[in-house]
């Protein structure tokens, strides 16, 4: 609505931003004042009585029978509920309440005008704005409206402004979980209970007295949800974990100590970030990646608090869980606990908790390294490098009853017996099937490394030193040195409840510089292959690496534990080989082996691409002076990810197909795709896509930025910058025409082939890249100048 003065730059101040949460954009207060400023008259706005205002009257022009506003963007007058079913009748041809490039409507609708009060009707085009239309209208209707004030900017946003949006304002939100009295029954139902009676359970660490007064209080006032309060025992066994399965149960994890309305004391659960789908649980990794992206957003609370509930696993249950259900006591995920202390300790360092918050990260980290990781039996004696082995027995109880159906039924066959009664004797331990045994020992390791399934792994997990858990376990050996002796007077006194057995009661910075070297000397021992430029697993028990090719050697970048010459060899011969068209596979096509009706591709293998394998290949890219490779990778990984988010109204999964250019949602393996499935707008994402596609956006520039809005295909932009002296980018088989064709590593970099330690790159010079590669040819290519000005913008609109 453009002011007396006919300026339809600036707007009434009744007029809500267009981009507004849609708490904001479709709640009352945008229904009042939107109300108001459409039922008021221009004499309502102006004093007549003062001449200079009639004047400005007079000056206005007249409004066009065609609703005519020069720049400004349109508004649409809509009636919620028909305009939904006609949209859905029209369009939605496969019925699925979403209208994606796969239904076969015409594309088009008329919506009406604000200013014509719905008279005068405009063309909406497209299937990219019909589906934004269908989100508006369906989470208008979730605030009750029955008709709306519709910003045609809502419709035709840049569609990377949109999802970043989505992320920021909707997705965070919706995948924030707590867990005590105010949602008990809700968040203690499990999708995976297939027992004969499923009903919310809680068990309880007998080091939290407090919680099992608290939860038994609310069981005893709400007897109708059913919930069971149970004490967990101290002693941890396989066959006990086993024995839970018939009640399970979540497990408690952190509380505050609160007043209620009444100004008595009582527990209030600490927030947490789930993945999204069907897992609602706090997890172990999943929480470390959605941290990274949650500290770009400022929620700095939320992640604090994440690392509060990690504590708590680990003082109570040893460990950081796969998830805090009870069939998930046995094993743990890959862990990152140091730096995302680290990270949150780094932005809460003024606050008067932060040296105490830093301290009992480190300690939980530590008690973990000891008790779990270097522990048997995940630690291999002969190498000193450690392995994914969880402790359990039996059959998995998470999983669907079929799921192992093929693996069972012969078994079942050679006893004479059904399917069910050969797996409740098998888990009983009265029926012998060493065979079994084994088979189920790989398995559950396979699971406790976060990457299940993969032919990486299987029949082989338990066995295998791989590079992407003893890189983390460097990462944290590297971050407790360095911490230690920066902020912690180079001696960290270990308290009783934090001391794993055998650990001693102080830490120096000395001892975790040992652990380091000695860790990073046994993988160039065992796992690193210079020939093939790469990291490679070891196989503990015939004592050979593996030779598939994964990208998870990337982590041994990410961590710090590769010398800059191994690095320029990773970058010269490992990355050409994972990079495809949406980003970095998994795996390569070479490795996975032929797929078929007998063997089916596994989800974490090729082609398919996954969140925290990007971010962790960025960051560790980054950190050795390649921010090229890095930017060309994110660049890749955000345009797959917009473009499903276009053409499939507003999804976003938990993984990818990254060779699939037209749907590389469609994932049809194993499990499917979680995040798909909903109606109308897309509620949570998922929650390590959402944090990689913000890390992504903080990676790229300003000209990436504004090519992946118009869904600029990589190849399409490189080669109009480089057509326009703009950038000199490294592509996938090579390098920019100012790189060495060789690729070799120079005498030069030979001599700077110092390893880089902790944190913050100790003994690598700052900004050194290896020469010929990274970012060092671009200070002399012709495009230098406008790289240079590009990055000032970038850091210029940061600060801004």
């Amino acid at each position: 609505m453009s002011l007396p003065n006919g300026d339809p730059s600036r707007r009434d101040s009744n007029d809500i931003n267009p981009f507004s949460k849609a708490e904001i954009y479709y709640g009352d207060t945008s229904a009042a004042l939107r109300k108001d400023a459409r039922n008021r008259t221009f004499s309502q706005i102006v004093d007549a009585t003062k001449s200079s205002n009639v004047q400005e009257v007079r000056n206005q022009h007249r409004r066009s029978s065609l609703d005519a506003s020069g720049q400004q963007p349109r508004k649409f007058l809509i009636p919620v509920e028909s305009t939904l079913k006609e949209l859905l009748a029209q369009e939605d041809s496969d019925h699925n309440c979403q209208i994606t490039i796969d239904d076969k409507g015409p594309k088009v609708l008329q919506l009406g005008t604000a200013p014509s009060q719905g008279y005068n009707r405009v063309d909406v085009r497209g299937t990219y704005m019909l589906s934004n239309l269908l989100q508006e209208l369906t989470m208008a209707q979730d605030y009750g409206r029955k008709q709306v004030i519709l910003d045609e900017s809502r419709l035709n946003e840049n569609p990377v402004d949109r999802l970043a949006r989505f992320i920021r304002d909707t997705f965070w939100e919706n995948l924030t979980r707590c867990i005590d009295g105010a949602n008990i029954a809700m968040v203690a139902k499990d999708p995976k209970d297939w027992t004969s009676d499923p009903r919310p359970r809680v068990y309880v660490p007998h080091g939290a007295p407090e919680q099992y007064e608290y939860y038994t209080e609310i069981a005893r006032k709400h007897p109708k949800i059913r919930l069971d309060v149970q004490w967990l025992s101290p002693n941890v066994t396989p066959d006990y974990v086993r024995d839970l399965n018939v009640a399970p149960g979540l497990l408690a994890i952190a509380m505050d100590k609160v007043e209620d309305k009444n100004g008595e004391t009582t527990l209030k659960g600490k927030p947490f970030i789930v993945p999204g789908g069907r897992f609602n649980e706090l997890y172990g990794w999943d929480s470390y990646m959605a941290s990274l992206g949650l500290l770009i957003h400022d929620r700095v609370d939320l992640c604090k608090s994440m690392v509060e509930n990690f504590v708590f696993c680990i003082q109570h249950y040893g460990k950081i869980l796969n998830a805090n259900r009870s069939y998930y006591l046995g094993r743990s995920q890959p862990p990152f606990l140091t730096d995302m202390t680290l990270r949150v300790y780094d932005r809460i360092r003024n606050e008067p908790d932060a040296h105490e918050f830093l301290r009992l990260g480190l300690l939980a980290a530590m008690k973990e390294y000891f008790g779990i990781w270097t522990a048997d039996p995940r630690l291999d004696e002969e190498t000193g490098l450690s392995r994914y082995r969880p402790m359990g027995v039996g059959v998995p109880p998470e999983t669907e009853s079929t799921h192992f159906k093929h693996v069972l039924d012969p078994y079942a066959a050679k006893h004479g017996i059904t399917f069910e009664e050969f797996v409740k004797g098998y888990n009983a331990k009265k029926i012998n099937e060493p065979d079994l045994d084994v088979y189920f020992l790989h398995d559950r390791a396979v699971r406790e490394s976060g990457h299940d399934t993969s032919y990486r792994l299987e029949n082989v997990a338990a066995d295998l030193a791989t590079v992407d858990l003893n890189s983390c376990l460097y990462k944290i050996e590297c971050d407790l040195a360095k911490t230690i002796r920066n902020f912690l007077g180079d001696e960290l006194a270990v308290p009783e409840e934090f001391r794993a057995p055998g650990q001693a009661s102080f830490h120096t910075s000395a001892m975790w510089d040992r652990r380091a070297k000695k860790r990073r000397l046994a993988m160039d021992e065992y796992m690193w292959d210079e020939e093939n430029g790469m990291y490679f697993d070891y196989n503990t028990a015939k004592k050979e690496t593996t030779q598939y090719e994964s990208v998870t050697c990337f982590w041994a970048m990410w961590s710090g534990v590769a010398t800059p010459r191994q690095a320029a060899s990773m970058v010269i011969k490992s990355l050409p080989k994972l990079e495809e068209l949406g980003g970095l596979a998994s795996g390569t096509e070479k490795s996975r082996g032929p797929v078929g009706i007998n063997r089916p591709n596994r989800q974490w293998d090729f082609p398919f691409g996954w969140a925290p394998q990007q971010i962790l290949a960025w960051q560790g890219l980054e950190r050795y002076g390649y921010h090229e490779e890095a930017k060309r990778t994110a660049y890749k990984w955000i345009y797959m990810c917009t473009k499903a988010f276009v053409d499939f109204n507003g999804v976003v999964v938990e993984k990818y197909n990254v060779t699939n250019h037209k749907e590389p949602h469609k994932v049809a393996a194993e499990y499917g795709n979680q995040g798909s499935d909903f109606k109308g707008v897309p509620r949570e994402g998922f929650g390590w896509v959402n944090a990689s596609y913000i890390v992504a956006l903080d990676i790229v520039d300003t000209h990436m930025k504004r090519a992946l809005g118009a869904l600029t295909e990589w190849e399409t932009f490189a080669r109009v910058t480089r057509d326009l002296d703009v950038y000199t980018y490294a592509n996938k088989e090579g390098w920019g025409e100012s790189q060495p064709p060789s690729g070799e590593v120079t005498p030069e970099s030979e001599k700077l082939d110092k390893h880089p330690t902790g944190l913050f790159h100790e003994g690598m010079p700052a900004g050194h890249v290896v020469h010929g590669h990274g970012l060092e040819h671009l200070a002399h290519s012709h495009g230098g100048s406008a790289r240079r000005q590009a990055e000032q913008e970038k850091e210029m609109a940061k600060e801004h």
